[in-house]
């Protein structure tokens, strides 16, 4: 018997997305094809098979109330509502092309799939296609799946905006991006050819992120690409020849007509904020989520980082987590993870990926993080360096190394000249005296200056000296915060900031990694980077001083990941050993050896640690060790496999020696130093530490400058801290402590001349 027809109520049913099938005695079974759903009950089974879409409520009640009583009808029917199974809908016909199919499909996802069918009658598309897209195909397929296409039409006329192109950073798309803005209307991207279409996402003016911001992170990974760009003076990007089959062509523009017939119909997920790319080879698809960037010029405030570069540097209190090996950090490696780690993405990532490298045992615990962001930008040259100038990954579990890896990413990105960096253009003197020379942090000699295209000419970029700054030359100054004076100093800007531009071609001031460091939080930071500058600092005055230093007893110090590290280096074939290297400034800093002993050539490899804590230290300088070997087991006994290293690494490893540079050897006069040898002083909160380097800075005479590159569509506290006074384990002979802090410390009697200098610069 089938319901009052000529009630005036709506047709009551299950969802069209199910088909209800009763087991008399045992249950109602729904199924679709997303699963199977159980209604148990007597009550339930009776009224199933009324809820076939042809009755309304009050039919319903009044056919089951033979077997089931009014109320409990009311009752169940209301769960089956809440619990989004039964639906109703108009006795009228369904709009014109719109299937029973169709309506299931709307109605699997949520909404009312007469609805949906309305809305998509009801809406308007504007097709705009850019490159070689062939656009008649494309306005075809939307017209078949019912969608009405407007020809010729604004921005401001239609529901949504398709735009095909060939590439998602073609600049035209910056006019369509603008004028969808300024209508407030929503566009929808794709790529559809190539072996990996792109689609998505949908861009929502006032409520995501624009083009701009999408384009921002695309061109992290294109760096190679636009350097040539960039090289040959073209507009658009370049791309290889595309590959692609007419398949997966029309698979990419029938995907893409699916969802803008989803966007169309009312249906919202969170893929329609990413970029949905979907491998032709291996049938892989995956979404890749796109920020809104808050600094973006074009739909945030491009004066953020500005403001904050600014603002005084006012360290908070920041209890530490743990005070074990990683570090006296104020988040775990996991809470680090958890947060950050949705900034890796081969598409949309501020990280391209985090890969273990594949060269060397699991225990060394390696990850590559795609390329460093501080050797893009310069062009063809830079594009291959860079093949060899990674992001990397250390530490003593697999998760440290992963995050790690990560963080070294971010930091690099992080410190990059972006271009809304805050910069004074002047002179030296018309700074004033808040201006610093660059040559007081970079600390090269007169002689180096002079010599500076001899030496650059035969040495590899990084080494390389820079020009000397006059006092009446004009250049770009960004202001750091001083710690120890508590106001601002200016430096120059490229000293500060990775790959900043210089018009001129001069090159006065380079930025490098030294003091850079990203933390759990903003004063964690600022300890890392400090606490790399001390251990730098002790390095440079042992290795261009060549000083014996005491050994550094591994076996005193009862660390079972220490003596794991110790066991896999023997099975490898090298021999491990750790010098203490500790300066002036009494932070403990350790320098770890390992060296080959199976053939002529030793391979010797260095890692370096510094910390408060002297375990940390050994730890850290132990997994700097680990992240190099990978290059290095590479090599075989007979010396094969040097090819394709730096040639100043390739050199290092083909001659040095312990018997040619017996520095690197333990002082057999000193004995060996146990962790009671060590200074030690553990504070339980990182407000402590800045605060402890602060005064120490201070009582030396030099000052401690930071410079907060924390960047706001990143999140991760990155900082520059510089001491203008600190050496850098580079080649740079300026007067100062490389001379006279071994002899204040009695390891020399009279300090070296240049000209004795190690003749090594450090290649690290």
């Amino acid at each position: 018997m089938t319901g009052d027809i000529s009630a005036l109520g709506p047709l009551l049913g299950f969802k069209s997305h199910l088909r209800a099938e009763v087991v008399s005695g045992d249950a109602v079974y729904l199924l679709s094809d997303r699963g199977t759903t159980v209604l148990d009950g007597a009550h339930v089974e009776a009224l199933a098979p009324l809820l076939d879409g042809t009755r309304d409520m009050y039919a319903v009640v009044r056919e089951a109330d033979a077997r089931v009583p009014a109320a409990a009808t009311v009752q169940v029917l209301a769960s089956l509502a809440e619990a989004g199974l039964v639906s109703y809908s108009a006795r009228s016909a369904p709009a014109a092309g719109h299937d029973r199919p169709s309506l299931a499909f709307w109605e699997l996802a949520g909404l009312p799939g007469a609805g949906a069918a309305e809305r998509l009658s009801a809406a308007r598309v504007r097709l705009v296609t850019t490159g070689a897209v062939d656009e008649q195909q494309a306005r075809s397929e939307l017209r078949s799946a019912g969608l009405p296409v407007a020809t010729g039409a604004f921005a401001g006329e239609c529901t949504l905006t398709v735009v095909l192109c060939d590439d998602y950073l073609d600049p035209r798309l910056a006019d369509i991006d603008a004028e969808q803005r300024a209508a407030g209307l929503p566009w929808l991207l794709a790529k559809i050819g190539g072996s990996t279409p792109w689609i998505g996402p949908v861009f929502q003016p006032g409520a995501g992120p624009c083009w701009n911001c999408l384009a921002h992170r695309l061109r992290v990974h294109r760096q190679p690409e636009l350097a040539v760009q960039r090289a040959l003076g073209l507009d658009a990007p370049l791309t290889g020849p595309e590959a692609s089959t007419a398949p997966g062509r029309s698979a990419g523009l029938q995907l893409t007509v699916l969802e803008t017939a989803k966007w169309l119909a009312g249906y919202r997920y969170q893929g329609q904020q990413a970029v949905y790319t979907l491998d032709a080879l291996s049938l892989e698809g995956r979404h890749h989520p796109v920020q809104r960037r808050p600094q973006c010029p074009e739909c945030g405030d491009p004066g953020l980082l500005s403001a904050q570069v600014r603002r005084p540097v006012i360290p908070v209190s920041r209890p530490k987590l743990s005070l074990d090996g990683n570090g006296h950090r104020s988040l775990t490696p996991q809470q680090v993870m958890d947060r950050f780690g949705h900034l890796v993405s081969p598409v949309t990532g501020v990280v391209k990926s985090i890969r273990r490298d594949p060269r060397g045992p699991a225990f060394l615990n390696c990850y590559d993080s795609g390329p460093s962001a501080a050797a893009a930008n310069a062009g063809p040259a830079a594009v291959r360096a860079g093949l060899r100038s990674r992001n990397g990954g250390k530490g003593a579990t697999d998760l440290d190394a992963r995050v790690s890896a990560l963080c070294e990413a971010l930091e690099r990105t992080s410190g990059t000249f972006h271009g809304d960096e805050p910069r004074l253009r002047a002179s030296l003197l018309d700074a004033g005296a808040d201006a610093i020379h660059p040559n007081s942090c970079q600390l090269y000699a007169d002689f180096q200056y002079r010599d500076r295209a001899r030496w650059n000419a035969s040495h590899h970029a990084f080494q390389a000296v820079c020009d000397p700054l006059e006092e009446s030359t004009p250049i770009d100054w960004t202001p750091v915060w001083s710690l120890t004076a508590g106001r601002h100093r200016l430096l120059p800007t490229s000293l500060l900031y990775y790959n900043t531009p210089r018009p001129d071609g001069r090159c006065f001031a380079r930025a490098d990694s030294n003091g850079c460091a990203a933390g759990s939080s903003l004063e964690d930071a600022i300890v890392q980077g400090f606490l790399e500058l001390v251990e730098r600092d002790a390095v440079a005055l042992w290795w261009y001083n060549r000083t014996r230093q005491p050994a550094v007893d591994l076996a005193a110090f009862d660390d079972p990941w220490v003596a794991e590290l110790r066991r896999g280096h023997r099975d490898l074939g090298r021999e491990t050993w750790l010098l203490d290297v500790t300066s002036d400034l009494g932070i403990p800093v350790v320098v770890a050896l390992s060296r080959r002993t199976d053939k002529p050539a030793q391979d010797i490899v260095l890692g370096f640690g510094a910390h408060f804590d002297p375990a940390v230290a050994v730890r850290r300088a132990l997994a700097e060790v680990n992240q190099l070997l990978p290059a290095a087991v590479a090599v075989g006994p007979d010396s094969s496999g040097y090819a394709g290293l730096a040639p100043e690494l390739r050199d290092w490893w083909q001659s040095a020696t312990v018997e040619n540079q017996p520095y690197l050897l333990p002082d057999p006069g000193q004995a060996a130093r146990t962790a009671a040898d060590f200074p030690r002083v553990v504070r339980t909160d990182l407000r402590d530490d800045v605060a402890a380097i602060t005064d120490l800075v201070q009582d030396r005479g030099m000052e401690l400058l930071v410079l907060d590159q924390t960047r706001p569509d990143i999140g991760l506290p990155v900082v520059r801290v510089l001491v203008p006074g600190l050496r850098h384990f580079w080649a740079r002979f300026g007067p100062g402590r490389l001379y006279d802090v071994p002899v204040r410390l009695g390891r020399l009697t009279s300090p070296t001349p240049p000209t004795e200098l190690n003749p090594i610069p450090l290649f690290t």
